[in-house]
């Protein structure tokens, strides 16, 4: 018989060829924690029940093409870098973690030290994470995050340690940002003066503002404009994005996910663990077809490396 997972990887190699053996998701989560910088500690969670309810969910986009994930739990937020590789070997597909610390949620998520320490000496303790691994792993990119425009003094400092781990490693920074448009072209703005391209930014979350001239003018100065966060009740908003970033020749700046994994730590079996799938079974046969390779295959390449 026919499992479920069998039909969705045929209907998606069907529909989608290029796609079907080699697509990337750049904005998931397998884990998070969201009980504060200041209490989370390690034992807080039972490993091997995460990884019993990752795995199938890995097991099943695998099965649609994918080939990597990049998890986007940073540190301390949940950040577990040896639950990934684990699950990797597993399923046989890329898992990349990130190094840098994340600043949104009004700073709930940030350790005492990094609120004493300046913005270079941030860099160096990420410089070396990116360098040295953590627990075995190398991250892949960096991972922070700002409330909301215009940006606190605690939020300038992490975008600077950011970009200054960009310049010194070539990791691209993915930043969940609050404050919409405004909030991304500060950032912007930051990089430069750090003499980083702002090719190397990707701003997370872009689908929450609604004026469509900001998703313009941030992927005119080079950034990554990223719609993630999909799901059946905004799909429809989605694709008026990327059909707005297509109408303006700017596909090329654009990268699509949705957010989704979320084991909760602290709720009961992690709470309601949202799968991979939806993206290649509902979201991708919504767009134009010859869009599609490009933003799930050659535009994460292009934003992140390969």
């Amino acid at each position: 018989m026919t499992s479920r997972r069998e039909l969705l990887a045929a209907l998606v190699a069907q529909a989608f060829p290029p796609v079907s053996d080699g697509s990337i998701l750049v904005h998931e989560h397998v884990l998070v924690d969201f009980i504060g910088a200041d209490l989370i500690q390690p034992g807080r969670y039972d490993s091997d029940e995460v990884f019993r309810i990752a795995r199938p969910k890995l097991e099943e986009v695998k099965q649609l093409g994918c080939r990597r994930l990049l998890e986007c739990t940073p540190n301390y937020l949940g950040r577990d870098p040896g639950l990934l590789a684990r699950l990797a070997e597993a399923v046989g597909i890329e898992i990349w973690t990130n190094t840098g610390i994340y600043g949104a949620a009004d700073h709930k998520y940030v350790p005492a030290f990094a609120r004493q320490e300046t913005a270079g000496e941030l860099a160096r303790r990420w410089i070396a994470e990116a360098r040295k691994g953590i627990d075995g792993v190398k991250p892949r990119f960096i991972k922070t995050g700002v409330t909301r425009a215009p940006l606190d003094e605690i939020d300038r400092k992490l975008v600077r340690a950011a970009a200054i781990t960009s310049r010194k490693t070539g990791l691209t920074i993915a930043s969940h940002t609050g404050g919409g448009g405004p909030a991304a072209l500060e950032q912007i703005e930051i990089l430069r003066a750090e003499k980083v391209s702002p090719s190397k930014f990707v701003w997370v979350h872009a689908q929450n503002e609604k004026d469509h001239s900001f998703h313009e003018q941030a992927a005119r100065a080079g950034a990554w404009v990223e719609f993630d966060g999909i799901r059946e009740n905004s799909a429809e908003w989605h694709r008026d994005c990327v059909r707005f970033m297509a109408g303006k020749h700017l596909l090329g700046r654009t990268l699509i996910s949705q957010d989704a994994g979320w084991y909760h730590v602290g709720e009961p079996g992690g709470g309601n663990y949202r799968g991979y799938s939806y993206i290649y079974t509902d979201f991708l046969p919504g767009l134009d077809a010859e869009w599609v390779r490009r933003l799930v295959v050659e535009n994460p390449v292009c934003a992140f490396g390969d």
